[in-house]
């Protein structure tokens, strides 16, 4: 890759017949260090015609195909929507064909950060009691519970960092037994067994689908939720929407000693569990924060920790740079075929797993899927596939893992986190402003223009990466603030109070 300072565009790979503007290019301006003269407009991160390519060819960006010429495009020509069509190409999964083992540090070398151990062996990254809704109609009964314990409530127990409300939208009008209704249930118990959370409150109604008694006897949260305290309570039980908040605020006040009982003590980074995301991305994306993020995840596993890949549409049509990583073909044989499953989950739809991505992904300079895709799954760095899960089912394994899940940020992040991601990496280009309860969200800006526009929500900025830093630079920098937050800095999310409206089970089926 070369992205020399001085230079107005960047080269990616010297097979690729497009280029990477730095900046926005005015039509007519002459770059003769490529010999070319600028046949459009062209706004920073997107692409231009290297040379003439002719209508039918393959284009490549990373010297990976990203599509097909719909049309002659001459050198100099802008290169996107207009004049780039999906390719229909074959792709061979060559299973464990670029498989290298990682080499561990020892146990005494791994770096540490300052975490809560819990009673099973987890370590938590923050300290929550989390209050959870078997069905949306006790979605504002746990609210009203969690608004109570305000910061001046709170202020006898220093070391909660919150009472937190995980309400959603379903619970009842669904068909079961069904894949939704396992999932649903799959996601709220990892989240009432998360390591972040000190003890568990669970609401229902009464009469929903998801019972409440049924919900913690299935998913094993009788005695506990993985060393927690567990409480539950039901609506049309207790007397109503008054009775249950005061019976909720009690059992709440009830928790809080133990909780606030806690430490941080050193623990080594092998406890990290990172969750991986990417949303708003641009042309840049996978220039620079991308695969940054990817070597700040190399350095994480050979430290004995934890990477998960997620947003299953997101590497559609670049599932080989995975498969071929495969620990094994029965490995890869998982990923491929949870992509079958949305082949078919989206046939006939307009989704983005069907090659249109969204449109601040087009005006950042992502032409299609293909293209999203091959920056996304960057973000995994270059470790071996370990092992492939469903969606919220818990991570048992160490190293780089893929759990299905779709391209929806909140989605995505809520199933990472019911799986056991204590934090999370979200890279942005154009700008998320996003955050996450109970694990901390970290957000790395792909560009430095928009990291000073939207300081007050972004944490790094990966846009130096232009501006000369390498790759590897950037990623033991990530991993540094990665310790820095695990051990209770907050993130910038964090100072503006995000997270409490970003639990979003991922819905599938049939509402009736």
């Amino acid at each position: 890759m070369d992205t020399r300072v001085d230079s107005p565009l960047i080269r990616l790979h010297a097979h690729d017949n497009v280029l990477v503007a730095r900046e926005a290019l005015a039509l007519g301006r002459e770059l003769p260090a490529f010999g070319l003269r600028l046949r459009a407009q062209v706004p920073a991160g997107h692409k231009i015609a290297a040379r003439d390519i002719a209508q039918g060819e393959r284009v490549r960006k990373y010297d990976t195909v990203i599509g097909v010429a719909t049309r002659d495009i001459a050198a100099g020509e802008h290169v996107h929507t207009h004049n780039l069509g999906l390719a229909d190409e074959a792709r061979d999964p060559a299973f464990c064909a670029d498989l290298r083992p990682v080499e561990l540090l020892p146990a005494e070398q791994r770096a540490r950060f300052l975490g809560i151990v819990r009673p099973d062996g987890r370590v938590a990254t923050r300290n929550y009691i989390g209050i959870l809704s078997s069905v949306n109609c006790s979605a504002t009964a746990i609210r009203r519970i969690a608004d109570h314990f305000t910061p001046e409530r709170l202020a006898r127990w220093p070391n909660v960092d919150g009472v937190v409300a995980f309400a959603h939208t379903s619970g009842c009008g669904m068909s079961s037994p069904s894949e939704h209704f396992d999932l649903l249930r799959r996601t709220l118990a990892g989240t009432a067994r998360h390591a972040n959370l000190a003890a568990v409150l669970v609401v229902g109604l009464g009469c929903e689908r998801n019972q409440v008694a049924e919900l913690v006897e299935s998913q094993g949260l009788a005695q506990s939720a993985g060393g927690q305290a567990v409480c539950s309570m039901v609506m049309q039980e207790q007397g109503g929407t008054r009775a249950t908040i005061e019976a909720g605020i009690r059992a709440v006040e009830a928790m809080l000693p133990a909780a606030n009982d806690v430490r941080r003590v050193p623990c080594s980074a092998e406890h990290l569990v990172v969750g991986l995301e990417c949303g708003g991305s641009d042309g840049f994306s996978g220039i620079t924060c991308n695969p940054a993020l990817g070597a700040a995840m190399d350095i994480l596993v050979r430290h004995g920790g934890t990477a998960i890949l997620s947003e299953t549409p997101e590497i559609h049509g670049v599932e080989f740079m995975l498969t071929r990583r495969a620990v094994s073909p029965e490995v890869g044989r998982k990923l491929l075929d949870r992509l079958d499953w949305w082949a078919e989950y989206t046939r006939g739809h307009s989704a983005q797993f069907n090659g249109r991505v969204g449109h601040g992904n087009q005006a950042g300079g992502l032409a299609n899927i293909v293209e999203k895709s091959l920056g996304s799954a960057m973000k995994g760095g270059t470790t071996p596939l370990v092992e492939v899960y469903r969606y919220a089912e818990p991570i048992d394994k160490h190293g780089l893992v893929f759990m299905d899940s779709p391209g929806y940020d909140p989605v995505a992040t809520t199933g990472q986190i019911a799986s056991g991601a204590n934090l999370i990496c979200f890279t942005t280009g154009r700008g998320s402003m996003f955050g996450s309860k109970p694990a901390p969200t970290l957000k790395l800006a792909s560009n430095t223009p928009m990291f000073r526009r939207l300081e007050e929500d972004m944490d790094i900025d990966c846009g130096v990466v232009l501006d000369g830093v390498d790759i590897p630079t950037m990623g033991e920098r990530i991993f540094a603030q990665l310790l820095r937050t695990a051990s209770g800095e907050p993130t910038k999310s964090e100072a503006l109070g995000l997270g409490d409206n970003e639990f979003v089970p991922w819905h599938l089926g049939i509402v009736s």
